[in-house]
């Protein structure tokens, strides 16, 4: 078990701030990041990304495991401090960078052994995701998904919610059918803002994001499914025919296997797919 963190100072001696542009709120209460820590169970075999790492809270737990670890971090301070920190840790390697400008294939791959069949070992990606660019930080992450294992964040409750909402409820949008389109959600517990120091105005909450290796639907062009699933819920209190003949013809609206009097958060994600590929139809027609 690591030993608690001592109070992190900088180079020059002074105890380090919570810096409100970068959104930080440090988590410090031991038995959530105890919950966080099984949730995740990284072993030795494991390649780990932490992204935000702060004040190295849950990096003691997964550089404790002897996994692969990089760490992504944006505060040059907190950056140097967690160099420093971890230098005789050899599993670990600290990166002084914006997440939503890094590339996940740059990542050495050196301590990868392959699996058997010559898989490559996915990562396995851990962060307590600033709330403010939470939700282009995942989508950043989503492009690569075919590189990731699982996700393990922090984000907001209301944002949790939201990314596991079904048809029908009033958190079901843009957000969660595009997520749920390349992942499995799962809402795994709830965290209260008294475990952050300085504490968020609002409540947090842990999710697992599993990229799906066979999805249930395969839209012929995910942009195409975008421009629908946005189209739709800008003014969700439209109907489909009000708000969807925008982008798409009278012709190919009629084609639509939905009735165009339905509001969007009535419809499935399977439903947005079928929609998207007339859209992707007429646009190719339109292109030959």
């Amino acid at each position: 078990m690591p030993k608690k963190s001592s109070p992190v100072r900088l180079s020059n001696g002074k105890p380090h701030q919570a810096r409100k542009r970068f959104g930080q709120n440090f988590l410090h209460d031991q038995q959530v990041i105890q919950r966080i820590i099984d949730a995740i169970n990284p072993s030795a075999s494991d390649r780990l990304l932490e992204i935000g790492p702060g004040q190295g809270a849950i990096t003691d737990y997964l550089a404790e495991s002897g996994a692969s670890l990089n760490c992504v971090e944006l505060d040059r301070d907190l950056a140097a401090f967690l160099e420093k920190r971890f230098a005789s840790s050899d599993n670990l390697t600290i990166h002084q960078h914006d997440i939503l400008k890094f590339d996940l294939a740059t990542l050495s791959r050196s301590d990868n052994e392959p699996k058997a069949g010559g898989e490559e070992k996915r990562l396995r990606v851990i962060g307590n995701l600033p709330y403010n660019i939470s939700t282009p930080v995942m989508f950043h992450l989503l492009q690569s998904h075919e590189l990731i294992e699982d996700m393990t964040f922090m984000l907001q409750l209301e944002v949790v919610q939201r990314l596991g909402a079904q048809p029908g409820n009033k958190n079901y949008g843009r957000l969660g059918l595009m997520v749920q389109y390349f992942c499995e959600v799962e809402h795994l517990f709830n965290v209260p803002s008294a475990a952050f120091t300085p504490q968020p105005k609002v409540s947090s909450a842990i999710v697992r994001l599993k990229p799906h290796r066979q999805r249930a639907v395969t839209a012929r062009s995910v942009a195409a499914l975008q421009t629908v699933i946005r189209t739709a819920f800008n003014q969700r209190r439209k109907t489909l025919k009000n708000s969807l003949k925008a982008i798409m013809s009278s012709d190919s609206l009629a084609q639509v296997p939905v009735s165009l009097s339905e509001r969007p958060e009535n419809l499935s994600l399977a439903d947005y797919v079928v929609i998207s590929d007339i859209l992707t139809q007429e646009l190719n027609e339109k292109k030959s």
